[in-house]
């Protein structure tokens, strides 16, 4: 059932809107405390890295939703780990650490940037490869996503003054 993307269809349409409202969480979030973010290169680093995790789980299931042969679902999968990944390093590196806000420590430890990123290419592998468990791995991939960026928006409202 790793290997049939058909069989995912039911999977990849809850996540994908569970994605969409919790994108839009994030943006109550971000709008309530836009002014302290403004002034926070770090915050406002962290509140993008919080949007990709989002993002990853709700593109990746459009893909499986998507009429495509299987290799094309796989490249996908891996363009998309590869593409996010780049990105949230990026953002990580040019948050670093806001010496007047300790939110953003909370963030980095609970933030699974890397993970997240890494178990949406190991899916896209091990389908690639029809061995390994192939689209078992969004499971994991879409619960460290989501979770991970529920805990950021959380933190957003609750540890960040303003």
């Amino acid at each position: 059932m790793g290997y049939l993307p058909g069989m995912w269809r039911d999977f990849a349409v809850a996540v994908a809107g569970l994605a969409g409202a919790l994108v839009g969480l994030l943006f109550v979030a971000v709008s309530i405390k836009s002014d302290v973010l403004a002034r926070s290169r770090s915050l406002s680093s962290r509140a993008a890295q919080t949007l990709v995790l989002f993002i990853m789980p709700a593109i990746a299931t459009i893909l499986i939703v998507a009429p495509q042969p299987g290799a094309a679902l796989g490249a996908e999968l891996l363009a998309l780990s590869a593409a996010s990944g780049t990105v949230l390093v990026i953002l990580g590196r040019r948050g670093g650490y806001d010496a007047q806000s300790g939110v953003a420590r909370y963030l980095e430890r609970a933030s699974p940037n890397a993970v997240t990123a890494v178990l949406f290419g190991v899916a896209g592998l091990t389908f690639l490869l029809k061995a390994g468990g192939g689209l078992y791995w969004m499971i994991p991939a879409v619960l460290a996503g989501l979770v991970g960026g529920v805990i950021n928006a959380w933190l957003f409202l609750i540890k960040v003054p303003g």
